[in-house]
């Protein structure tokens, strides 16, 4: 028998666990196994070739919001060149769906709810052997979870890049929106199994970031402390991203965290919103006070990436209320990732739609379109704002300038809402996204001129050195700013090897400690 795992990403740099796990129990089962491993950026005839090529007796998918539309046309079309072949379904999306789903979708003949590793390899074995199968199989919860492999060695595949671990499974909060809501328990790895999983990524030398999806890595809070003080060593060299309850952080955590190498751990922190009523709404336990102390002091170390999280559409939160959970937020953590509800199959929070005047579309993701508290304009204005943040603050291309003038502006979120009007009134741009680099650098010198409680000329040089360090064109003239003499220059770039200089710039800007400084272009530094 053969069988095909197929996985389809919403990018080239993501990949799929599931997968990887479930093809290295069917290689211990003696299945053979393919996995075609795709992005939703690639053309359609292309997949659909590398699938049928195949030729395989058993497809299993792995279905996602993102990816169920393109899955299910992919499943007909295989159906339909390979009629004997079976189409199995597997993954979140499809783990609350009823018999009455195969009359919509007839090419499809199971669907696996829940966890895959020990049964699919027991569907593939039941159909070899002829046997009567369920269209819903239901299966217990793989019961070796807990032992040691990171799948990667025993497919004999040599990741590399952004590589995926998991060593968790379940979260002690049931977050209304959440299909952590619906199941209970949790189930780890010890301590030793961790770190020894952990230690194997160490063969592959191309692998630059290992990212845990435990929805909790510190839910056991001397598991989380013992794993980062190991990771902290040499005998560690990646660098590793952890989801995490801030919560749940003590003095010590903080102290180890500190202590750290820098560029070691990237934690992620699901705020979701500041709102007390709102919290309570989606049955999230959160010490709104302790979680913004937890994102100062993360932040104030300067050796982490600290990423925030808040979704917008949530009970009670109106545009206003959800402002101040932007504000409180923005600034204290490097990231700030907004996003917006969706109200998956399953949830709580779909069911209690009604209750809380949720409109959301009928179709994947099913994302929020207005609630009792949000209008459809406001939820438009709130994706702009996104964008702008994602453009300025998150993209890492205006480091100097964001957070600084927001900030300096007064409120985060009147700011970027302000530059969303300001953006089509006197730019005609409504998608920031398509804005040319320079134009944006001119859009925000220009939109800062109409600010009170702003140093304009710091702004402007803010804006410069970002400009220098992250473009290769001629500084614009509106970045003009203070220059340093041609003797000067020539004193200052004594300080760097002759075989850089070409491509330096040294400029003086008052607002920074030690100035002037000289900009590597080519290599994108301030060399002070």
């Amino acid at each position: 028998m053969k069988t095909v795992l197929f996985a389809l990403n919403g990018s080239y740099s993501h990949t799929n666990l599931a997968v990887r796990a479930i093809g290295a129990h069917l290689a211990d089962f003696g299945i053979q196994t393919v996995i075609i491993e795709k992005s939703l950026k690639d053309t359609r005839l292309s997949v659909l070739e590398s699938l049928v090529r195949e030729a395989a007796d058993v497809y299993g998918f792995s279905v996602y919001i993102w990816n169920v539309n393109e899955m299910m046309q992919f499943a007909s079309e295989v159906h339909a060149l390979l009629p004997k072949a079976k189409i199995v379904f597997g993954g979140p999306e499809v783990s609350f769906e009823n018999e009455s789903f195969f009359e919509s979708h007839p090419y499809i003949d199971h669907i696996i709810t829940g966890e895959g590793e020990e049964a699919f390899p027991a569907l593939c074995k039941a159909l070899a052997d002829g046997k009567e199968i369920p269209k819903i199989i239901m299966p217990m919860p793989y019961a070796d979870f807990s032992e040691s492999g990171i799948y990667y060695d025993r497919i004999g595949e040599r990741p590399h890049g952004l590589v995926y671990y998991e060593s968790v499974r379940g979260c002690p909060f049931s977050c209304a929106y959440c299909l952590s809501s619906v199941t209970e328990g949790i189930r780890a790895k010890t301590l030793e199994k961790t770190l020894d999983d952990l230690l194997r990524f160490e063969q592959f030398d191309g692998i630059r970031t290992v990212k845990l999806v435990d929805r909790t890595f510190n839910f056991n809070k001397e598991r989380a402390k013992a794993i980062w003080r190991a990771l902290s060593s040499d005998a560690y060299t990646k660098e590793y991203h952890f989801e995490v309850s801030a919560a749940l952080l003590d003095a010590e955590s903080f102290e180890i965290l500190r202590n750290a190498p820098k560029g070691k751990f990237r934690l992620e922190i699901g705020v979701q919103s500041t709102n007390p009523d709102t919290v309570s709404a989606v049955d999230r336990r959160l010490d709104t006070e302790k979680t913004l102390n937890a994102l100062k002091t993360l932040h104030e170390h300067h050796n982490l990436h600290l990423h925030a999280d808040l979704i917008a559409g949530l009970p009670y939160e109106d545009f206003t209320r959800f402002g101040k959970s932007f504000d409180d937020i923005y600034g204290i953590c490097d990231v700030l990732q907004l996003g917006f509800l969706k109200l998956l199959k399953g949830s709580k929070m779909r069911r209690d739609a009604e209750k809380y005047g949720i409109v959301y579309s009928p179709y994947p993701p099913y994302q929020v379109l207005k609630t009792n508290e949000l209008s459809f304009s406001d939820i438009t204005r709130l994706h702009a704002i996104d964008a702008m943040n994602d453009r300025f603050s998150n993209s890492g291309k205006f480091d100097h300038t964001f957070p600084y003038l927001p900030l300096a502006s007064g409120s985060a979120f009147g700011f970027f809402d302000g530059l969303r009007d300001f953006a089509e009134e006197k730019f005609s741009c409504t998608e920031i996204a398509r804005l040319p680099q320079t134009e944006a650098f001119r859009l925000i010198f220009a939109y800062a001129q109409t600010l009170a409680n702003v140093n304009i000329e710091e702004v402007r040089e803010r804006l410069a050195l970002d400009f220098l360090l992250g473009e290769t064109r001629r500084l614009p003239d509106f970045l003009h700013t203070h220059t340093v003499s041609a003797e000067e220059k020539r004193d200052v770039l004594t300080r760097v090897p002759a075989n850089i200089r070409a491509g330096c710039e040294v400029v003086r800007f008052p607002w920074l400690a030690e100035t002037p400084v000289i900009v590597d272009r080519v290599g994108r530094r301030m060399i002070k």
